[in-house]
């Protein structure tokens, strides 16, 4: 994805919701910390290690990463044993942080605007559009699932690109061409590299 595919993805992955579905709709909700997290990325008086764990503790609460995860590795995951799984999911968690949340320091007064909601059972689409400084508009698609009391996102599309369908098709060519084991160790190096790109403040604060 290009930089700027990128910070969008970044709007659309940190807005979810965590109030129970009853007081409102997925939209409502969407909504609701769309507004949140904006706050937080225009507040001047935070640094930005501090901007990014606030962004991350949100996108923790609404972001369904097990079930990314699993549907990422795909037809790979059901020979994955228990541990392989908690593994890959901390290392994509890991991966989606590393290449999205640590770009919202480029956020410039991008706003969301909400068009369509879709409900069916325990699956929901709310379809929006990400409007930049300059007034282009960029259709974003959220896919969300029902846990318990809560909706959670599990997919972004931007542009009618699947952020799954994205990792999906890398994931499978590492591990037919080589090794499950290969996309683990390339999962860790890249891990790492992130976090030695951080201030030594920021990593004291992480771990």
């Amino acid at each position: 994805m290009t930089k700027a595919a990128a910070l969008l993805l970044v709007c659309a992955l940190v807005i979810g919701v965590s109030a129970p579905a009853g007081a409102g709709s997925p939209t409502d909700q969407l909504r609701e910390y769309s507004e949140q997290v904006i706050k937080v990325l225009e507040d001047q008086t935070l640094k930005p290690q501090d901007r990014r764990a606030a962004v991350r503790k949100m996108a923790q609460e609404i972001f369904d990463v097990a079930e990314t995860a699993k549907r990422a590795l795909a037809r790979h995951w059901a020979s994955r044993t228990a541990a392989e799984r908690e593994e890959f999911t901390q290392l994509f968690a890991d991966l989606l942080e590393s290449t999205y949340i640590a770009r919202i320091d480029q956020y410039g007064g991008e706003r969301i605007k909400y068009t369509q909601e879709t409900i069916d059972g325990d699956r929901a689409i709310v379809r929006a559009k990400v409007v930049t400084k300059k007034g282009t508009e960029v259709p974003v698609e959220s896919r969300l699932l029902r846990r318990g009391d809560r909706w959670l996102i599990y997919d972004v599309l931007i542009e009618n690109v699947s952020l799954i369908a994205n990792y999906r098709s890398q994931f499978d060519r590492i591990v037919r061409t080589s090794s499950y084991e290969e996309l683990v160790r390339r999962l860790k190096s890249k891990r790492d590299e992130f976090l030695n790109e951080q201030p030594d403040t920021a990593r004291r604060t992480s771990g």
